[in-house]
């Protein structure tokens, strides 16, 4: 069996130059298949597959649909690798992508419900709750900011379970249903624009538009891969 593909939903809207270093850094450390890009094709890619979606609901909704459309497609790998277009693989990853959690839902709980409220605990919560009643009662989080392995008909399992849910987990829904297991490391999302929080070490990174945009991370991912990749055709 070759490489997994790689699927990585994409919002409508603009240029995307987080999208444009992530498959920099994907190209260079990641072994995969094909790259699916699912929803927007930006101007500027080439040598992807691209599946469009309808981006009609909200941005939970917009990107569950990203990735049933990615399973249901029959040119997509059976397993592949879910990405966002703001994940970079900042090392080589010579045996592939790993399984990576974050450890308890409860701990990943507490932390955002100490700092926040809205949809996205909402939706940790009814996850939770939905994986509490099929007798997970202390389920692990795949919420990461990570390339996630995906086989496509657990997936599609996970995301019809979870269907009546607007703000469904699906990385922790499919994992867990799963049973992926894994290494438990903390997200590797960076907000803000001061130099911490990463570095050289560093074998993930994700960001925020403004992090990338205007932080120290963001020149850190830029100088890491300064040379067009190809999957990038001439700017427009």
């Amino acid at each position: 069996m070759g490489a997994p593909d790689i699927v990585v939903p994409v919002r409508e809207g603009a240029a995307n130059e987080q999208l444009r270093y992530a498959l920099r850094s994907w190209a260079a450390h990641l072994p995969h298949g094909r790259v699916w890009v699912v929803g927007h094709l930006p101007a500027w890619a080439v040598g992807v597959r691209h599946i469009p979606t309808r981006q009609t609901g909200t941005k939970y909704q917009n990107t569950t649909a990203a990735v049933r459309a990615a399973c249901e497609h029959a040119a997509v790998s059976e397993e592949f690798l879910l990405a966002n277009d703001d994940m970079f693989v900042m090392h080589p990853q010579p045996d592939g992508m790993p399984v990576l959690h974050r450890g308890p839902v409860r701990t990943v709980e507490a932390y955002y419900a100490a700092r926040a409220s809205g949809k996205y605990l909402r939706g940790l919560r009814e996850t939770r709750d939905l994986l509490a009643e099929l007798g997970h009662t202390d389920p692990l989080s795949y919420e990461l900011h990570v390339p996630m392995p995906v086989v496509k008909s657990g997936m599609l399992s996970a995301l019809d379970v979870g269907r009546h849910l607007d703000v469904v987990h699906k990385r922790t829904l499919y994992g867990v249903l799963a049973q992926l297991g894994g290494e438990e490391i903390r997200d590797v999302k960076i907000m803000h624009r001061a130099p911490r929080g990463y570095g050289p070490e560093s074998p993930f990174l994700s960001t925020m538009p403004d992090s990338f945009a205007a932080g120290h991370v963001g020149q850190f991912i830029r100088r890491a891969f300064p040379t067009p990749c190809r999957y990038e055709g001439r700017r427009r």
